[in-house]
């Protein structure tokens, strides 16, 4: 067996050892569901629901039955999306039925007054009816006009209501989209948008022969702010380097918080020294904000940040520009933190 088979049975029962010992700590019973929550706690893969265990065990000092059902609904098994999705597919089949309907009744409406008109012209092309005849034809074609414009009016009505809820429809379904890529606790993208944005801004780069880059952000410390002040002002130091990075990022920036206190920017048409110029904002605006707990207005001292920065080259792929400036932002650590490194040699001799 290989040394990295070895290592990474050793990681699985380390994280089972740990997920074991929270469920003794913090509960509840250890059915398969709670170890499946837990399990992926301990391991980091979904940071959504690491924060929403941490919240909870912060506010409540365990997790109930019901908070495993919950969290094991929402980001385990995809039940919550699932019946959105079937609750949406419902209405679709509903409104197509009701469009059907409305245009199988104005069909029936224009045939039945085509019927009519038939009869009529019939009538006339047998000469010049008596004049009590021809009262009966122009009697008989003003009901039937009467009635098709009664019955348009209907289904204009019954039209624009469904058109209405079609609307109403489309933007559910935006809403429910946009819910799975975005990282609840922030509102910036999740891993899985950030991914597909990534790989289609290195598409337009390479069709346009034009620049792009790639920042990863990672914030200092951050481990001591949740150790020393709770999970709920580790939230709040996450949502204070999201709002920077709203505000100075640019508005061509596509903004995405990926791991536990990892982010990642996305910046079209930005080269090297653009980007730069980018970190160094940020950095900078983040260690001008000065961190404060909201229930004493304490202050908690300054936030600082590690940049890594990646510009794209030639044959790169969406795995190796993360990986290129994955290790700078870890080269930014090295050097001391509260720093932006690119991905030159120079700049990674620099840290080294």
């Amino acid at each position: 067996m290989s040394q990295e088979t070895h290592s990474d049975r050793d990681r699985s029962f380390a994280l089972a050892k740990r997920a074991q010992d929270l469920i003794r700590d913090y509960g509840p019973a250890p059915t398969p569901r709670a170890y499946a929550v837990w399990y992926t706690y301990v391991s980091a893969e979904i940071p959504l629901l690491s924060d929403a265990v941490k919240r909870l065990t912060t506010q409540k000092g365990g997790l109930t039955e019901a908070d495993i059902d919950a969290l094991h609904e929402t980001y385990l098994d995809g039940r919550r999306l699932a019946n959105a999705a079937g609750e949406i597919s419902t209405v679709v089949l509903s409104e197509i039925a009701a469009v059907t309907e409305i245009l199988d009744l104005s069909l029936g409406s224009t045939a039945q007054y085509g019927e009519s008109l038939r009869g009529l012209a019939q009538d006339l092309a047998q000469g010049l009816p008596s004049g009590a005849r021809l009262g009966e034809i122009v009697a008989t074609l003003a009901s039937t006009t009467r009635e098709v414009a009664v019955n348009n009016r209907v289904l204009e009505a019954r039209m624009r209501e469904t058109r209405s809820e079609i609307e109403t429809l489309r933007e559910t379904l935006e809403a429910t989209r946009l819910e799975s890529l975005t990282d609840a606790l922030t509102g910036l993208a999740n891993r899985k948008r950030f991914e597909e944005t990534l790989k289609a801004t290195m598409e337009a780069a390479r069709l346009q022969a034009g620049p792009m880059s790639l920042i990863i952000l990672d914030i200092d410390f951050f481990k001591r702010f949740n150790d020393q002040y709770g999970h709920l002002t580790g939230d709040q130091v996450l949502r204070l380097v999201a709002i920077v990075m709203r505000e100075k990022a640019g508005k061509s920036a596509h903004l995405a918080r990926f791991g536990g206190e990892e982010f990642g920017i996305v910046l079209p048409g930005a080269d090297r020294a653009a980007a730069r110029q980018v970190a160094e904002t940020l950095r900078a605006s983040v260690m001008g904000r000065e961190l404060v707990k909201r229930s004493t207005g304490e202050s908690l001292g300054k936030v600082t940040v590690s940049l890594g920065v990646a510009v794209l080259r030639p044959g790169d792929t969406l795995a190796s520009l993360m990986e290129r400036a994955d290790l700078c932002m870890f080269a930014a650590k090295r050097g001391g933190r509260n720093r932006a490194v690119d991905d030159t040699a120079e700049a990674l001799t620099q840290v080294a």
